[in-house]
């Protein structure tokens, strides 16, 4: 398939992108600047010149493609505060992609939290989640002859390709606070999976989901905050602590609204589903590989 791929630059697509090219797909990366085109041309893809703002240019990239991988998102507004900004624009750009590919039954793959898998349980954390709204719209655009399927990326997505994730902003925060901190006792727990098996589950997903499939990519279900915590407080020399509530802000920053956030993932229905079996190191193991701590 030719596949179109949003955020093409980043972090996850530097695995995707690899993976689809090394199973004969056709990859056509979205770059808006002259950096990112650099970096989509150096995976091996073609480069298409663009952004989010203009969906006159994704409209006719969509319709140009067997496929859209959408994993763009504006992390610049997340981290200023303004989620649900971001998820509105994000919201946006699906629709425009809906709208090029309706009636087709081509597919679409983007990211988003849905009750599929027996994650029924996530409860609150679906609920009060901004991207809700677009995880919707994949269900109605898999009723106007789309195949759309969503894709629930864990918090943690690991490997040595991580330079923006949870992993490194804590690291940040542990290095210059002197603490390595967890919220509560720190048994809340994330979902994780490696860079490199989650590509395998996109590309899986690209060739076999069906329109309307929630998918979810946890290898790991979940892990304690606390134990990812006294990993990184053990490899900086820094104590692992409890941050109390009221000191939350000013030691996370923005962070603060995910470090309480305990959203153990299951992924037993995808792994049936797909056939996927993560084979990558774990993020407790990947930790105390040390490649985190290197690149600081």
């Amino acid at each position: 398939m030719r596949v179109f791929v949003t955020g093409a630059s980043g972090h996850i697509a530097s695995a995707v992108i690899p993976e689809l090219l090394n199973a004969g797909h056709e990859v056509v990366g979205l770059a808006r600047s002259e950096n990112s085109a650099a970096a989509v041309k150096a995976l091996g893809a073609e480069v298409r010149r663009g952004d989010l703002a203009d969906p006159d240019g994704l409209r006719a990239a969509a319709a140009d493609s067997d496929a859209v991988v959408h994993l763009a998102f504006d992390h610049t507004a997340m981290a200023a505060g303004d989620m649900a900004g971001a998820a509105a624009t994000d919201r946006t750009v699906v629709q425009v992609f809906g709208e090029a590919l309706a009636g087709t039954g081509k597919a679409l793959l983007g990211v988003g939290m849905g009750h599929g898998d027996g994650n029924e349980h996530l409860g609150a954390a679906y609920s009060a989640n901004p991207r809700i709204a677009t995880g919707r719209l994949f269900g109605e655009l898999a009723e106007q002859g789309v195949r759309a399927v969503l894709v629930g990326i864990p918090p943690v997505v690991h490997s040595a390709r991580d330079r923006s994730g949870f992993l490194p902003m804590l690291i940040r925060i542990a290095r210059a606070t002197g603490v390595s901190g967890y919220a509560g006792d720190g048994s809340n727990q994330w979902s994780a999976v490696h860079t490199l098996d989650l590509a395998r589950l996109y590309r899986l997903a690209l060739e076999k989901a069906p329109a309307g499939a929630e998918l979810h990519a946890a290898a790991e279900e979940g892990v304690a905050v606390r134990a990812i915590a006294e990993a990184i407080g053990r490899r900086l020399g820094v104590p692992a602590e409890s941050v109390p509530e009221d000191r939350r802000a000013e030691h996370f920053g923005f962070f603060g609204a995910f470090v309480s956030l305990d959203v153990p993932v299951r992924s037993g229905r995808t792994r049936e589903l797909l056939g996927w079996e993560p084979v990558e190191a774990g993020v407790l193991a990947d930790l105390e590989e040390g490649h985190y701590f290197r690149s600081e």
